[in-house]
């Protein structure tokens, strides 16, 4: 089997990202431009080069400037992101483990379906305060603090 080509694999890692931060299957992404599932894995391998006008299709379902698809990649001076949310998938993809990626984009996902501001920003506050006590940014009890501090329920909370 021949080797994909590192800038088809980029571009192909950087579709999955998205798609999978759309929420989107193969399938789903396929049928919306009329391509079988395996073509969409063979894109996202990189073992298929994506052409221009498949990537600006790509890049209109997926709700994505088609530079997104060409962000971070190696050997190519960086131009600024086009959206803040496409530096928050670069950091996700830079983790190579499979599982946390997938985590982390579901997480992204599902963060952005909370209707109640007031309980995005709790959530917010705890996953800042749990990230802070794993990182040693923070004193243990400090940080234990802050913890139980987002996660314990307000006046306002029903």
């Amino acid at each position: 089997m021949r080797k994909p080509n590192p800038y088809d694999a980029h571009v192909g890692a950087r579709l999955r990202a998205c798609r999978t931060l759309a929420g989107f299957s193969q399938e789903r992404l396929g049928a919306a431009v009329s391509l079988s599932f395996q073509q969409i894995q063979k894109y996202e391998k990189g073992l298929n080069r994506i052409g221009a006008s498949r990537l600006q299709q790509f890049a209109q379902i997926l709700n994505v400037p088609p530079s997104y698809f060409f962000e971070d990649m190696p050997g190519i001076e960086q131009q600024p992101q086009a959206r803040p949310e496409h530096a928050v998938v670069s950091e996700i993809e830079q983790d190579k483990s499979p599982v946390s990626r997938r985590q982390a984009l579901e997480l992204v996902r599902n963060f952005g379906k909370i209707s109640d501001a007031m309980v995005r920003d709790r959530i917010f506050q705890l996953i800042k305060a749990a990230a802070a006590s794993y990182s040693g940014k923070e004193g243990e009890e400090e940080a234990v603090a802050e913890l139980a501090a987002a996660a314990a329920p307000t006046e306002e909370t029903p």
